[in-house]
């Protein structure tokens, strides 16, 4: 089967001469050659440009010029590209802008080996005016969370033409964020969406541009909140977007599950340490501050104490007024998983809160904004943001693979950007920490819980796997959700050769899979 035809399509409107000249090279010396150019000129007032995209056409055929007879912006411009565009794949080009020279064979070569592929983005990175290639921005693999609060595809974009005209195409009123209303519609019914790795396209900055400046355009940031109102309404999420915490970035408040019933499973030994200067009975406490942070309807605490627990501190739990205390004791050598597990077959919720016994709510709402995204389906499992007593944070999601498996931004300062804003927006994780996670109860049985050969460490990453790899639902992880973990006062957290020896057999070695879904990543 013969590869397809590429349909690059490119909005012309005053670019500048030597960038624009740049961008022509580019295409020109593509390695892959079945690709047409269609440019459309939308009233540029230079006077050069038209004569020069004229001249381009006269001398490459597979170069169609569009005259636009009056100015339209942006969305206007492209959708005239794109009616004129003949090939089996559609690419995004920005006019001032540089293709690497075998960027469309390598999003082919994709397209070439699933026959269900709709989208496909590569890597990127930033030039400067003179030319210098800087900040190359290394993609997570496809996550939808993510996309719904930073467009981090961008460039470079290729999409299935069929399924673009079946979505409509660019729409009036996106400006701007045209290419997120585009890729948010076009998610929703593509069959496959696929990352191919390495840098692509080269984001020229010059002034007034977003790759220079990301306040240049406050009218885009607008059009993004609605391209992702919209798509919440469409896909039956009920939730309102916002601004972010800056321009291109976006804020997703779910409405808040307060009926679906809960069960907070907290494995326990009845420790004392003092926190902030006072001593406290660690579990008692946690309790009081999730039930203090939170207004749901239908919570149970299964509380699975060791033997040796301090009646007082039982006692204390009994007396919690208001909370439905359940009180399991666990017998057993100490064992983290198996005391989870127990905490599963005692629980009657159909919504399982692992919670470690060493917490304190910090946001209000902990329970119903964690579990409110397990309402979809395709959702696994829910985390939060956890912070260490003196407010850095200890849990951003956790890494696997790359070399390594941690937290994701350990001892940062919660008010730090992290790399593309990731700090201050959900998105998927490659897993999450059983200090704190949330999910049906259906998909921790058909999981198989946590595993009982990890008793100490790394039973969450394992079972964060079984979820995300063996389900194929997706972990995510909740930048607003906050409570504190004044971790390693319960326990000893010394980790053993033989448990990562059985995490690298069951899931590949971390150190040579690779991590999928942070930034920076190669």
């Amino acid at each position: 089967m013969p590869s397809p035809r590429v349909s690059l399509i490119t909005a012309v409107y005053d670019p500048p001469a030597d960038a624009f000249e740049d961008t022509i090279a580019s295409v020109l010396a593509q390695s892959y050659g079945d690709w047409e150019w269609i440019l459309s000129d939308d009233r540029s007032p230079a006077s050069w440009v038209l004569p020069r995209l004229r001249e381009l056409a006269a001398k490459e055929p597979r170069v169609r010029v569009v005259e636009r007879a009056e100015n339209g912006g942006i969305v206007a411009a492209s959708n005239s590209s794109l009616a004129e565009a003949s090939g089996e794949l559609v690419a995004l080009l920005d006019h001032d802008d540089v293709l690497a020279p075998n960027a469309l064979a390598k999003m082919v070569n994709a397209y070439d080996q699933y026959d269900d592929l709709d989208y496909a983005y590569s890597d990127q990175d930033l030039m400067s005016e003179a030319g210098e290639l800087r900040e190359a921005y290394f993609k997570p693999d496809w996550s939808p969370e993510r996309l719904r609060h930073h467009n981090y595809c961008t460039h470079f974009s290729m999409f299935r033409r069929s399924l673009v005209e079946e979505v409509g195409g660019f729409r009036d009123g996106f400006d701007g964020s045209q290419d997120h209303d585009l890729l948010l519609r076009v998610s929703e019914r593509a069959r496959r969406i696929t990352h191919v790795s390495g840098v692509l396209y080269h984001w020229r900055q010059v002034p007034g541009s977003a790759a220079a400046d990301n306040q240049a355009k406050p009218y885009a940031w607008d059009a993004g909140v609605r391209a992702v109102q919209e798509h919440l309404d469409r896909v039956g999420i009920p939730a309102t977007a916002s601004r972010g915490v800056s321009p291109g970035l976006y804020r997703v408040e779910r409405e808040p599950d307060l009926d679906t019933s809960v069960s907070v499973i907290i494995p326990t030994i009845g420790t004392s340490a003092i926190v902030w200067g006072e001593r406290r009975a660690m579990v008692v406490e946690t309790v009081r501050s999730v039930i203090a942070s939170t207004k749901h309807r239908d919570v149970e605490f299964v509380i699975v104490y060791d033997t040796p627990t301090p009646e007082p501190v039982l006692d204390a739990l009994r007396a919690i007024e208001g909370a439905d205390i359940k009180l399991v004791e666990f017998t057993e050598k100490f064992s983290f998983s198996a005391k989870c597990n127990v905490g599963a077959a005692h629980a009657r919720g159909d919504v399982l809160l692992f919670l470690n016994d060493d917490m304190e709510a910090y946001s209000e709402g902990v329970i119903e904004q964690l579990i409110a995204p397990l309402r979809e389906p395709d959702v696994g499992m829910t985390g939060p943001k956890l912070l260490f007593e003196d407010l850095r944070i200890q849990h951003a999601g956790l890494v696997y693979g790359s070399g390594t498996i941690t937290h994701a931004y350990y001892r940062s300062r919660p008010e730090e950007r992290g790399n593309h804003g990731e700090l201050h927006i959900n998105r998927e994780t490659s897993a999450l920490t059983g200090a704190c996670v949330a999910m049906r109860r259906e998909v921790f049985f058909d999981a198989g819980g946590f595993s009982e050969r990890l008793p100490i460490n790394y039973n969450d990453v394992d079972l964060s796997l079984k979820v995300r790899r063996s389900l194929g639902l997706r972990l995510v992880w909740l930048h607003d959700v906050v409570l504190f973990h004044f971790e390693s006062i319960s326990r000893d957290n010394a980790v053993h050769d033989w448990e990562k020896d059985l995490i690298n057999n069951r899931w590949g070695n971390y150190m040579e899979v690779r991590e999928r879904y942070s930034n920076g990543v190669r």
